[in-house]
């Protein structure tokens, strides 16, 4: 790498990494805010501020896109503006070795953006979640709007939230016989034992045909074929779950008969983010040197929030469109990612 491939590799990397901090500076700041109005219990606003700051590795993973295309858009455009392109064009630079010089930085990017996303990420937004349900009702994650539902034979489940020590805080059981409620369970955690559960702080209502039945238990054994990790997929949020156990969690609901296609989606949208985070560099840098050579830095900023936000609602449009038309997901993510490499090499084709 030449001095002129590292001065460019810096101004593009420093821009993305303000952009990235402004981005979630912003961010913390109005989810801190907003936190405030669930104070309660033991959960005041300093535990805001620290639940807010444990979800930073997942907020930066994802507005890793949006930093890069806005990045790439001021870094390459201050750079056109102090005419430092067009010197490099009459020093015999070709647009596309400019291009490559400009991909370079984004390598690192990427491979940050991936480590966090399938190592750090999962494991501080599942712990933030969980610790936050613990603050909020004290142990028992009833009211907790996170979670998830699974069924098993009769029995119906739902579970609040998981810590890290894979203790599952808040679990309901609904045992059916046939159409009728025979029982319902609530155990304000379920603790891992070697060859199932045992189940804490229980209390048991059983619903006879002329009356109810309570039955409370300081413990209870509880055996299921529901293993921690499987679990975890369960009650954590896949968008925030590492691509392993999306492609875990797929396979096991393809196994049960259950329709997977949002858990594909995840898999796809972050087995394909190094393409995005390609496709969107590409994008910034055809605008500099196409239809925004001349424009404000303002002006770039508009247009590249309009292309992100563009790129961002035909994901969310197509994504329920898989499931409705029963086409593959990987085609939901894979079309405005293709739509921004065409766009890019268009607009460098007619640049050049």
């Amino acid at each position: 790498m030449n001095l002129i491939d590292r001065y460019t590799a810096r101004n593009v990397l420093a821009a993305m990494l303000v952009v990235q901090v402004l981005l979630m500076g912003l961010d913390l700041v109005i989810n801190y805010i907003s936190g405030l109005d669930d104070v309660e219990n033991h959960y005041g606003a300093f535990e805001v501020l620290l639940y807010t700051l444990m979800r930073l590795p997942w907020r930066f993973y994802q507005y890793a896109p949006v930093g890069v295309l806005l990045g790439g858009l001021i870094g390459l455009g201050a750079m056109a503006s102090n005419n430092e392109l067009t010197t490099m064009r009459a020093a015999g630079w070709s647009l596309a070795r400019i291009i490559w010089a400009v991909m370079k930085p984004l390598g690192v990017v990427i491979l940050l953006t991936m480590v966090v996303g399938e190592y750090v990420a999962p494991s501080t937004e599942q712990y933030a979640k969980s610790w936050r349900a613990e603050q909020r009702q004290g142990d028992n994650g009833l009211a907790e709007q996170d979670g998830g539902w699974q069924r098993e034979g009769n029995d119906f489940y739902r579970f609040a939230s998981m810590r890290s020590d894979n203790t599952v805080i808040g679990v309901l059981r609904y045992h059916f016989d046939g159409q009728r409620l025979e029982s319902a369970l609530h155990a304000e955690r379920a603790v891992p034992m070697k060859g199932g559960w045992q189940l804490q702080n229980v209390q048991e209502t059983h619903f006879e045909p002329d009356r109810t039945v309570t039955d409370t238990y300081a413990s209870e054994p509880w055996r299921t074929s529901l293993d921690p990790k499987l679990l975890k997929q369960i009650i954590t949020d896949q968008d925030s779950q590492s691509i392993a156990d999306l492609w875990r969690y797929g396979r096991y609901l393809n196994a049960q008969g259950t329709d997977a296609t949002d858990t594909w989606l995840y898999f796809w949208q972050k087995l394909l983010q190094p393409l995005v985070l390609a496709g969107l560099m590409l994008v910034a840098a055809s605008f500099v040197f196409g239809p925004l050579r001349t424009a404000a830095a303002g002006t770039r900023v508009f247009y590249g929030t309009l292309v992100g936000l563009s790129f961002k609602y035909l994901q969310d449009l197509l994504g329920p469109a898989s499931t409705i038309f029963g086409f593959s997901p990987v085609w939901a993510v894979l079309t405005p990612t293709l739509a921004c490499f065409l766009v890019g090499f268009f607009l460098l084709r007619r640049a050049e």
